[in-house]
C-alpha cells in the first residue's frame, strides 16, 4: 500500500516515538501491572488476615467474659493468654491484637500482676498504627494511657503516672483524666492541687461514684 509523503512522515515520526519513548511506556504498563496485581494481592491478604484476627478475637472474648459473680477458671486464664499472644504475635497489624492486649492488661489486674498489665498497655501504646493505611481509634490510645496511669500509680509511682497523664490528649475523658491526676497528688501529699483536680473532674461531667468521697476528705477540718 503506497503513502502519501505527509503520511510516510506521519508514520516516521510515530516510528520514532515507539523507538524513543514507546518502549519505556511498556515498560511502565508492565511495571503498573505488576504492581497492581502485588497491591490486590496484599489487600487479599490483609483481608483474610484481618477475618482470621477477627476469629481469634472472638474466641478470646467468649474465653474471658463471664457472668457476674464468676472468676475465670485457670484453664480460660490459660486460653486466654494463649489467644492474646497468637494475636499479638501473628496478627501484629490488626486492630484486633490492640483490643487483645488491653484483655490482657485487665486479666492481669485481676491477678495482681501489675507489672504484666504494665507491659501489656505500653505494648498496645508502642504498637499503634498511625498514616496513609489508618490510624489507631484516639479514644482506644486515649484509653490505654489512662488505664496505665492508674496501673502506675497502683504500683506506688505517683509521679511517673503524672508526668504520663501530661502528655494524654483527654478529649472526651476529661473527667476521669482530671481524677486521675487528682489521685495521684493525693499520693504526693499535693492536697490543694488535688482537690482543684477533683473539682475540675466534676466540672467535666464526672460519673464516679466515689469522686464526692474524695472531695470530702480534702475538705478542711478532714
Amino acid at each position: 500500500m503506497a503513502f502519501s509523503t505527509e503520511e510516510e512522515e506521519t508514520l516516521d515520526s510515530l516510528k520514532r516515538w515507539w523507538n524513543e519513548s514507546g518502549k519505556s511506556l511498556l515498560v511502565g504498563v508492565v511495571i503498573f501491572a505488576v504492581g497492581y496485581l502485588g497491591w490486590t494481592q496484599w489487600q487479599r491478604m490483609q483481608l483474610n488476615n484481618a477475618a482470621a484476627a477477627s476469629d481469634l478475637y472472638e474466641q478470646l472474648g467468649t474465653t474471658v467474659v463471664v457472668a457476674p459473680g464468676q472468676t475465670l477458671t485457670d484453664e480460660a486464664k490459660t486460653t486466654a493468654a494463649r489467644l492474646i499472644q497468637q494475636l499479638k504475635t501473628d496478627y501484629s497489624s490488626s486492630v484486633y491484637s490492640l483490643y487483645a492486649a488491653l484483655f490482657g492488661a485487665r486479666l492481669a489486674v485481676e491477678d495482681n500482676n501489675l507489672d504484666a498489665a504494665e507491659a501489656e498497655l505500653q505494648w498496645l501504646l508502642d504498637n499503634r498504627k498511625s498514616g496513609l493505611f489508618g490510624s489507631t481509634d484516639e479514644s482506644l490510645v486515649t484509653t490505654a494511657q489512662l488505664r496505665l496511669a492508674r496501673v502506675i500509680l497502683a504500683k506506688g509511682e505517683a509521679q511517673r503516672a503524672l508526668d504520663l497523664l501530661a502528655t494524654v490528649v483527654p478529649g472526651a475523658y476529661e473527667a476521669e483524666l482530671a481524677e486521675i491526676r487528682g489521685d495521684a497528688l493525693v499520693s504526693l501529699g499535693q492536697a490543694s492541687e488535688a482537690q482543684a483536680s477533683y473539682q475540675a473532674a466534676q466540672e467535666a461531667g464526672s460519673t464516679s461514684t466515689t469522686l464526692q468521697m474524695k472531695l470530702d476528705d480534702l475538705a478542711p477540718g478532714n
